[in-house]
């Protein structure tokens, strides 16, 4: 299954999908410190900086075809930290996601923000809308970093959009475990006890010394605390890309 990820950052994402089973073709991230990390661990993946101009750049030349887009557009407009605008901040990139989903057409879409943004009743529902109107059905929940084993929460919202009429989930039963098909059930890792979260903290700090402020699951060489800090851990993503390519093979 091969992946265009949109706001790339230092590659998170693509780390865990990877780990899932897919592989990387592009990449769009507009911070050119990121671009370099991008560079030195996907040197055959091409890369464009700008995802407002992201559709003229991929239809600009033969590539292949796409299974899947992911991205966490700009988390700014609903972050509790910021002024919450929702879709009145200049960063309200949504738009500018579904431009690229429409020209590449992929079968599937995984996306990623705050979870304040499922609060965001006209941004949550205007995201909803255009998938179902690019011929999508969407699943989503909201999933902790500590469910994965990591020392820190990292509550993020996490939407996997399918073609219309496939294996369509109610919302409690993803959260439950649900049936086969679901893109995004946790299968019991919310459940683990407050002491097998603290022995994987423990195993996960042990492994990544010199990143235990962040831990976020991305390699050691990787510190700037911004790129950091946004990046998608790599842990979820691998979870959620195994449901998708389970739904993939099911769907065939």
């Amino acid at each position: 299954m091969r992946l265009l990820s949109l706001f790339a950052g230092i590659g998170g994402i693509e780390l865990g999908l990877e780990r899932a089973g897919m592989t990387t073709v592009g990449q769009v991230e507009l911070d050119p410190w990121c671009r370099t990390v991008l560079a030195k661990h996907w040197p055959a993946v091409p890369q464009h900086d700008d995802v407002v101009t992201a559709p003229e750049w991929w239809a600009s030349t033969e590539r292949p075809t796409v299974d899947l887009i992911c991205g966490g557009f700009p988390c700014q407009p609903f972050s509790l930290a910021g002024k919450q605008l929702g879709i009145n901040d200049h960063r309200w990139l949504w738009p500018a996601t579904a431009a690229v989903i429409r020209t590449v057409r992929p079968r599937y879409v995984l996306l990623e923000n705050v979870s304040a943004l499922v609060r965001d009743s006209w941004a949550f529902g205007t995201v909803l809308g255009d998938l179902h109107t690019l011929g999508f059905d969407a699943e989503w929940a909201t999933l902790r970093a500590s469910d994965f084993g990591a020392p820190h929460n990292r509550e993020r919202v996490y939407i996997v959009a399918y073609p219309q009429g496939e294996h369509g989930q109610t919302r409690d039963r993803m959260d439950a475990g649900g049936e086969r098909g679901s893109p995004l059930t946790t299968r019991g890792l919310s459940g683990l006890a407050v002491h097998q979260r603290r022995e994987q903290a423990s195993a996960w700090l042990a492994r990544e010394p010199r990143v235990d402020r962040l831990a976020d699951g991305i390699p050691s060489q990787v510190e700037r605390l911004h790129a950091a800090g946004n990046a998608v851990v790599p842990q979820v993503a691998e979870h959620i890309g195994k449901q998708i390519m389970e739904h993939a093979r099911s769907a065939t």
